[in-house]
């Protein structure tokens, strides 16, 4: 057996935060990760020679100041998210204009965002639980609301457009209280949803994946170490991974909750990480390769929203240096489970087929890289877990609070930013906090 004092399940960003700030203070760290590779839902593709896209987490604002502070210590910079240009919106028809307001009626989509600021400002973002009408607001799914209270059909059709880009949901997958809760976490509808002053204005210049590898190569990290179970005795903590065991003082915990209960847990846990509503959250990234940004040359930001996909949006994601041009579109919500079901061969050709329909003044992508979370066995899901009705109110009490000398940590345990890197981190350093100093 090897004697560690504290064991970090999951070398994401938040696993790997609560290590290098334990390694800070002088605590002996061992990292254990299923994966052949660190970085959770941060992951890079390299769609040219040296050159790579974020195949997940990848933007980030100026209200991330944890993210901030982590890049200036490891060097790391970032480039604005390109947004100058015409966008192109197919609803169903082709049709091309300034910013990102798709062409249907203003008045109908300014009463559903009208409508949802007035959920997420009945919420209590560090207690979603304990909200005004909490129990009510968790038994019923967004689809469900919307269906008694989005009116205008163009308000119906762009919704679960809007769900799937802001949180990789289908609105029947969440419940009420979950989507306000994860909209208001975020900084509001506002600021999650822009690009320049908002949550998604900057990249990390060379891809999101760069921290967790520079917070990797200090620690100690076991890769391809899939944890089966965990085992408190009186004063001690064993992690188990097949016939390898780990002693430590303290274990956190920093997967996604559907992973987490699939662990064997002696003494079992008070309360399940995951409901039977838990979903996986519903994200497919698509990379389209192009010799360069041609799109610019004709006026065209490459920000564009369908609302048939599998593209249910792109967005330009070249390279600070315009040395090889990326949209990378979205397949979220229900559009993502078919899409993942599919073969990589028909992947291709509806991608690609609907980028030419899209943008027809480019030639054909070089290459298309396809990342698929909702079938990933590491993530289960991206952005986020989606928390379904009930979720909230019979697990969220116990989202944070340790289970004997185990700790959680993963942007899912983050009441700030939940579902993005900044909660994450946020989320890391908390569990960090907790070992050092215990409650």
């Amino acid at each position: 057996m090897t004697a560690a004092r504290v064991v970090v399940i999951g070398a994401g960003l938040a696993g790997l935060t609560a290590a290098d700030t334990l390694q800070q203070q002088g605590v002996d760290v061992t990292v254990l990760e299923a994966r052949d590779r660190v970085g959770g839902r941060t992951h890079g593709v390299e769609v040219a020679p040296g050159s790579f896209a974020d195949a997940g987490a990848a933007y980030l604002g100026e209200r991330h100041t944890s993210l901030h502070r982590l890049l200036g210590r490891l060097g790391l910079k970032t480039t604005p998210t390109t947004t100058a240009g015409a966008s192109r919106f197919a609803f169903p028809d082709l049709s091309e204009q300034s910013g990102r307001f798709p062409p249907l009626n203003a008045v109908a989509l300014g009463d559903l965002f009208d409508r949802l600021d007035d959920l997420t400002r009945r919420v209590r973002p560090e207690q979603p639980w304990a909200s005004p009408d909490a129990e009510t607001l968790d038994a019923e799914t967004a689809a469900d609301w919307a269906e008694r209270n989005l009116r205008h059909p163009d308000a119906r059709r762009f919704f679960p457009l809007f769900l799937g880009e802001m949180m990789a949901a289908d609105p029947a997958a969440v419940s009420v209280l979950h989507m306000a809760f994860y909209l208001r976490s975020g900084g509001g509808l506002n600021y999650l949803n822009a690009f320049e002053g908002g949550a998604q204005a900057d990249r990390v210049d060379g891809g999101a994946h760069q921290i967790c590898v520079q917070l990797a190569a200090g620690l100690d990290v076991r890769l391809g170490t899939s944890v089966d179970a965990v085992h408190q005795g009186q004063d001690t903590v064993t992690v188990h991974s097949g016939d390898t065991a780990w002693a430590a003082d303290a274990v956190i915990v920093a997967i996604p909750p559907l992973l987490a209960d699939a662990i064997d847990w002696q003494p079992g846990l008070p309360a399940p990480r995951a409901g039977t509503r838990t979903a996986p959250g519903s994200a497919v990234k698509v990379h389209l390769v192009y010799p360069s940004p041609l799109w610019r040359a004709h006026g065209l930001s490459g920000w564009s929203v369908s609302e048939r996909g599998p593209l249910l949006s792109t967005v330009d994601d070249s390279p600070a240096d315009g040395s090889v041009g990326v949209l990378t579109g979205f397949v979220t919500g229900a559009e993502a489970h078919r899409y993942a079901a599919l073969p990589f061969a028909a992947q291709r050709a509806e991608a690609t087929e609907q980028a030419a329909a899209l943008f027809p003044q480019l030639p054909a992508p070089i290459a298309v890289h396809v990342t698929d979370w909702v079938t990933d066995p590491h993530s289960r899901g991206c952005y986020a877990a989606l928390l379904g009705p009930g979720d909230w109110i019979r697990n969220g009490p116990h989202l944070t609070r340790p289970h004997g000398r185990v700790h959680w940590a993963g942007t899912e345990t983050s009441t700030e930013f939940f579902g993005l890197m900044e909660g994450a981190i946020r989320s890391g350093h908390r569990a960090a906090a907790e070992v050092i100093h215990p409650y």
